[in-house]
């Protein structure tokens, strides 16, 4: 079978690409913080629960008409996919232009553990973004990052 010039490796290949791994994380951690179950992002987008599973898994490739539904469906820009990317796997993928195209322009700070993954992390977010007034919420997260500069 013929090599795919852009990821590196045949059909044949069951491993999936890092790319892919990173913009399936991606997906999983917005839905996720959106209280989304895999059901209803898969009914959102005409998909089943598994195919969303192997989405995120990484282990099918989302194509650029379902990443566009993807950004809709979970209310984000197209660039999310690509945000926190880790900077050898960003430096992988491309030259200096190239980068400056996916947004990687700069080196991403990413957070050393699993601060995004943690239960409070999701928890938190989830109980903000369920406070429907946008006055209030931009008040509770000013409150937030002042609380967090005195520490």
């Amino acid at each position: 079978m013929p090599s795919d010039e852009f990821s590196g490796h045949s059909e044949k290949e069951s491993k999936p690409s890092p790319i892919d791994v990173h913009v399936g994380s991606r997906i999983r951690l917005r839905r996720t913080l959106l209280g989304m179950s895999q059901e209803r992002l898969g009914e959102a987008l005409g998909l089943t629960f598994q195919q969303v599973q192997k989405y995120e898994r990484g282990a099918n490739r989302v194509g650029a008409s379902r990443l566009f539904d993807l950004a809709r469906v979970l209310d984000v820009p197209i660039s999310y996919f690509f945000d926190d990317m880790p900077e050898p796997l960003a430096a992988t993928y491309g030259s200096p232009s190239a980068r400056r195209a996916l947004g990687f322009a700069e080196a991403q700070e990413g957070f050393g553990d699993d601060t995004m993954s943690r239960r409070e992390t999701l928890e938190l977010v989830r109980a903000y973004y369920r406070i429907s007034e946008p006055a209030v919420r931009k008040r509770v997260f000013e409150l937030i990052k002042s609380l967090a500069s005195e520490g």
